[in-house]
């Protein structure tokens, strides 16, 4: 009670209060006296905000809660063990060596000739406890893999926290705040762009528009206004205007926080029931990347339909289509050859044993069957690449934490590989190729050009007084009040914080003489008639300010052709107002905007009108003093409309001194970079010239957004012609004056064209709110981590952290290095499958045993999985990465050059292996043993053999490293201490168990002689290498090539998804298939499935920007909860009283809607959730109107 009285509003009032909207809510309002009235019962002002206090700000947090959602548990070390239990070959591993470990203590009765010896007997039981150690290693090795995973996007997520900050006032100043640290009675500075951190009333309301639909289901903008809708919730999007906002509610007492509170004692329930359709669609062959929960009938198609061919969402990236092929291919392969492997044992053992032998059945017999099954079970374990799901996991993990240092914050893992494989590069300008530190170095004034530099600008005693008020308060006063220039001690330039081109005006108001603060001290933002905040379709901005001596003036700036066609006045000579012809704009624009422009300057106008209750001048507006003007009415085309432009300014934003050099560093890799801005089309080239974008003469296009509609579009329907666009698209670099929606339209078109031999790959760059369709059409986006809003963040797959083009480059290193480093991986292991199979295989055949047992090929599985995935999936990247094409999408997984790699290696090991086999007890002076007893002791003769294989195993691990047919396999050798330790720790370990493995790994004791013709069996691989670089791949180098297409499962049930209609929600939807009755080897690669194509922990994304201690996590539950519920969650809401509850809450959120909506919403729990399923909104809708880089 005291901590109530304290604050005058208790926790729970404040709670209640927010759960009502638009009418209900301003009235709720009113009965606590009004916002102002609210936030003085909180002990906040909205001029001072909160004092900042750390005892205050501490009682707060313990009253009102903290801005953070608990995050949910991880699964612990124990719980990953059980899921690598699940893992299908190595079930009946298990059960095969219980089994053996079962009969070795059967003592069968024996024939009086038959006498075993004790100690061997006793002996018998170390196969099966090795191989059930052997699996228990992998387990967790597996296992320790995963928690590392887990504990990696958990390090991400907290950092992506910790850098994610937003605008409140504390003790009469705008700082950067913590998100985790706002605290209820904070005063928030919203803007466009802007994702909510958590629940307030507004204050204040500049054109402040907000979607809500991530909460409610509402797809229109809610008008947001003390007298209209003043509630406004976390994880909803600020989609144009600003303003600010009062917390009133945080954390778990956010409506999205009570919300995401009643989710979690769902949770469970429903993460079963997913668990319980993976296992389905694991078993019906879906599931290899994203699984879709599309309800019945959400996309047009009949109830059966829908539940037995769900839609995938997302399409397979590069690398996830060809190891999805390669992985059936191999799968298919060693599930036979296993098969196969047993059979043969089995058939020749039962026909030598019980036909021609004549012997009578015994329980002891048992033991040779137990023994073939476990040689069948090892190939498959060997033959299956279950090491793949590591070397991918290990590569994009090292590479994602490598990136982060180059500036690359990644999102999407799958990204990373991606962006390898990128052919075109849509990059913006301002601060991606160019620095986005802003100067005004030119003006034009008072028919005065002043250039051709900063130093030529004039001061505020050389401009006539009244157009010196009127170019300073134009500039200072129709702005954000959030943009700021400071002059930091010790730095030679003044920090810009907030919009870069309002910073390069405001720089240029205090290089006239004169502190924009107290301009805005004296005008403070309260005092405001109304703002059109910027926006891409205006590409203005505008602000209605009360005059001293009565009336109201309107403020304009923007980009300089726009707004001088709005301008019917000009301030001449001496200020004095001059009619603005159009004869008189076009002399302006050939003398004036085209050199500056042609300089690379981005042009900018400033202009005013006055609204007067007296008598009026010619370019002043009459009105009747009894009334005021109602601007609301006029509509701001009549509002912003003759004009008087006051100035024309030049701002520079130069080229970053690194972007030519990376530039050419992209056209040599073969990827081509277009720039889309939103810059005048003079000002676009100048800047692509000194980029080494385009240069003079070479027939590149470089056209306006208005021309490349008019060249795209069909002159009948106006509809995009993909023909068309096809005619453009490849000559264009340059897209200047461009919307959102053309940025959308070109990517859609490079990505669905087909003149290209295989389809372009493209990334974008965004920053702008109207950016994200884009950015989630791309195959990778990259939002700008300064400049980007939250929205473009949350729909990107990389954030670049510094907003320069050269990270996009050094993506495209990283993203190369990955698909090498899995290439490396599969040369390498492909040769040890190959020659383990063939060698297991062969022995089956001809001696009735396989040379290599099975403890001994799980050690070389081990060397395969885990040891050397995690040695070739750390390579470090290197320039030579940037000589060569992109792969493409057609490209082999395997190509020719490492197709050859693998046949000839494995021709030499199997020569050897099979030479020792067959000869070895004459090589090397041993007794052979070939047809030994099943309790025969280990000997020398197999132990040299399982020693050659594994050293030339290591050995090539070394020739391994090259992929291309380079010569040299050292180069770099030493420059990547994890590969060389693993390297030595392997050999250590192999001379361990050969000299004192014994039973347990079935080896016997080696001499010297022996072990340097094992090691020189392994050099000979190195030089071997040489001669089969030597030897030219030929004709037959395509028929070499594997994993090229994505798999053929065909299917008479084929899903599509609409690509353009879904374009603002999803990536790709191409068909999708599914099949029926998969056999046994598909579960077995249940892990690679998962982890290596869209797995729970590798494929999601990370939340931006509050991740999971913040709402934003709350609604994102929300929204998958939503779209998540498929046909048989659905029939088993009603009777869960969890998820019922959450219906209802979300239900209650629709029912009070605004009344303004024109969307009419349902009470039904069911029905709302069908509703959003059917519209398929997996992000926000987002209006057609959007914030580019020339925001100002």
């Amino acid at each position: 009670m005291a901590a109530a009285s304290r604050y005058g509003l208790s926790l729970k009032q404040l709670r209640e209060l927010m759960e009502h909207r638009g009418r209900e809510g301003v009235a709720r309002i009113t009965e606590y006296g009004g916002v102002q009235e609210i936030a003085r019962k909180l002990n906040t002002t909205e001029a001072t905000g909160l004092l900042g206090d750390r005892s205050d700000l501490e009682h707060r947090r313990d009253y009102f809660g903290s801005n953070t959602i608990p995050p949910k548990p991880p699964k612990t070390f124990l719980a990953l063990v059980w899921e690598a239990l699940q893992d299908v070959t190595l079930i009946i591993l298990q059960i095969a060596a219980a089994v053996s470990l079962a009969l070795s203590f059967y003592k069968p009765p024996k024939d009086d000739e038959e006498v075993l010896d004790d100690s061997q007997s006793h002996a018998d039981w170390i196969e099966g406890v090795a191989i059930l150690l052997a699996v228990v290693i992998v387990v967790l090795v597996t296992a320790f893999n995963d928690w590392s995973k887990e504990k990696q996007f958990r390090g991400l997520q907290d950092r992506i926290e910790g850098e994610q900050t937003f605008s409140v006032i504390r003790n009469s100043t705008t700082v950067q705040i913590q998100v985790g640290e706002i605290v209820v009675g904070d005063i928030l500075l919203v803007k466009y762009g802007d994702l909510l951190p958590a629940d307030g009333l507004v204050i204040q309301s500049n054109d402040l528009k907000v979607d809500e639909s991530s909460l409610t289901g509402e797809s229109d903008m809610v008008n947001k206004g003390v007298a209209v809708d003043p509630m406004v919730l976390s994880g909803t999007h600020v989609m144009e205007g600003s303003g600010k906002v009062l917390v009133t509610a945080v954390g778990v007492n956010s409506q999205a926080g009570i919300i995401f509170t009643l989710l979690g004692a769902a949770a469970d329930d429903i993460e079963a029931e997913e668990k319980k359709q993976k296992k389905l669609d694991v078993e019906e062959g879906v599931g290899n990347s994203h699984p879709s929960h599309a309800l019945p009938n959400s996309s047009g198609s009949p109830p059966s339909e829908a539940a037995e061919a769900p839609d995938m969402d997302e399409e397979k990236s590069v690398l996830q289509a060809k190891l999805t092929n390669l992985a059936i291919q191999i799968g298919y392969g060693g599930m036979a050859v296993s098969l196969v492997t047993v059979l043969i044992l089995s058939i020749r053992f039962s026909i030598d044993e019980f036909f021609f032998k004549e012997s009578p059945w015994d329980m002891y017999y048992i033991n040779f069957y137990v023994k073939f099954v476990i040689i069948g079970v090892t190939v498959l374990v060997v033959a299956v690449p279950e090491g793949l799901p590591l070397a991918v996991t290990l590569s994009l993990a090292y590479s994602v934490k490598k990136m982060m240092a180059d500036n690359n914050l990644v999102r999407h893992l799958d990204a990373c590989e991606t962006m390898g494989n990128a052919t075109t590069i849509c990059s913006d300008k301002t601060g991606t190729l160019t620095t986005n530190r802003m100067t005004v170095v030119q003006a034009y004034i008072c028919n005065h050009h002043y250039k051709p530099d900063r130093n030529c600008l004039p001061k505020i005693r050389d401009l006539p007084s009244q157009v010196g008020i009127l170019v300073t308060q134009g500039i200072s006063v129709n702005s954000s009040y959030s943009s700021d220039v400071k002059q930091e001690s010790g730095t030679s330039l003044p920090v810009q914080i907030g919009n870069k081109t309002e910073c390069a005006l405001l720089g240029f108001v205090l290089d006239l003489g004169v502190d924009y603060r107290q301009l805005r001290r004296e005008m403070p933002d309260t005092r405001f008639k109304k703002v059109y905040t910027f926006n891409s379709a205006r590409k203005s901005m505008s602000t209605i300010v009360p005059i001293e001596s009565g009336g109201y003036r309107v403020y304009t700036k923007g980009a300089s052709e726009i707004i001088m066609k709005k301008c019917s006045f000009l301030l001449g000579d001496g200020g004095k107002v001059e009619s603005f012809t159009t004869a008189h704009q076009d002399r302006l624009v050939s003398t004036v905007i085209e050199p500056m422009a042609k300089d690379g300057l981005r042009t900018i106008s400033i202009a005013y009108r006055d609204f007067v209750p007296g008598k009026a001048d010619k370019n002043q507006v009459h009105y009747d003093p009894g009334t005021e003007p109602n601007f609301e009415t006029m509509g701001e085309d009549n509002v912003i409309a003759n004009m008087t432009c006051i100035c024309i300014v030049g701002i520079e934003d130069p080229v970053r001194d690194e972007v030519p050099g990376a530039i050419k560093k992209c056209q040599r890799a073969g990827i081509t970079v277009r720039m889309v801005t939103g810059d005048n089309i003079n000002t676009a080239r100048a800047i692509a010239t000194k980029c080494g974008i385009i240069k003079p003469g070479d027939n590149y296009l470089v056209l306006e957004g208005k021309e490349f509609n008019k060249r795209i579009r069909d002159p009948h329907t106006n509809e995009v012609r993909q023909d068309l666009l096809d005619k453009v698209w490849p000559r264009l670099r340059v897209l200047a004056r461009s919307q959102p929606v053309d940025k959308y339209t070109l990517v859609k078109g490079i990505i669905d064209s087909n003149i290209s031999s295989g389809r372009e790959v493209v990334a974008v760059t965004g920053d702008g709110t109207n950016d994200a369709p884009a950015l989630k059409k791309a195959d990778v986006g990259f939002a700008m981590g300064i400049a980007g809003t939250d929205v473009a963040k949350e729909a990107s797959d990389i954030i670049l952290t510094d907003d320069n083009f050269t990270s996009i480059v050094k993506a495209v290193m990283w993203g190369r290095n990955v698909y090498d480093s899995i290439s490396k991986f599969l040369q390498f292991q492909l040769t040890v499958n190959v020659v383990a199979v063939v060698v297991a295989f062969v022995g089956a055949c001809a001696i009735q045993d396989s040379p290599l047992k099975a403890v001994q090929m799980l050690w070389v599985n081990l060397i395969m999985d885990t040891l050397a995935s995690l040695a070739l999936a750390t390579e470090l990247p290197t320039p030579d990465l940037l000589q060569r094409k992109p792969y493409g999408r057609t490209s082999p997984l395997i190509s020719a050059t490492m197709a050859k790699n693998i046949l000839g290696q494995a021709i030499y090991q199997l020569v050897i292996v099979f030479g020792i086999m067959f000869f070895g007890e004459h090589l090397f002076d041993i007794d052979s043993g070939r047809y030994a007893d099943l309790r025969a002791p280990p000997s020398v003769h197999f132990t040299i053999i399982f020693n050659a294989f594994v050293m030339m195993t290591l050995f090539n691990e070394i020739n391994a490293r090259k992929i291309h047919g380079q010569r040299n396999v050292f180069t770099g050798f030493f420059s990547n201490p994890i590969y060389y330790v693993i390297w030595i720790v392997t050999f250590i370990s192999q001379i361990v168990i050969i000299q004192w493995g014994g039973q347990a790994f079935s080896t016997a004791k080696l001499n010297v002689e022996q072990w340097v013709w094992c090691i020189l069996f392994g050099v000979g691989t190195l030089v071997w290498q040489q001669v089969i670089t030597t030897i030219p791949i030929g004709s037959f180098g395509k028929s070499m090539e594997l994993g090229s297409n994505p798999p053929d499962m065909s299917s008479p049930c084929v899903v599509e998804g609409d690509s353009y209609n879904n374009s603002f929600s999803t990536h790709h939807h191409h068909p999708v298939v599914g099949r029926s009755g998969q056999i046994l080897w598909i579960r077995g690669l249940t892990r690679l499935q998962t982890q290596v194509i869209g797995g729970d922990r590798q494929d999601r994304l990370i939340p931006v920007p509050y991740s999971k201690n913040s709402t934003d996590q709350a609604i994102r539950v929300v929204k998958a909860f939503r779209h998540g519920v498929d046909s048989v969650q659905l029939n088993q809401a009603s009777s869960n009283p969890n998820i019922q509850r959450v219906l209802q809450k979300q239900a209650s959120l629709n029912k009070r809607l605004s009344s303004a909506s024109s969307v009419p919403t349902d009470n039904q729990p069911q029905q709302i959730i069908a509703t959003n399923a059917s519209n398929n909104s997996h992000v926000v809708q987002l209006p057609t109107r959007s914030h580019t880089e020339t925001a100002v």
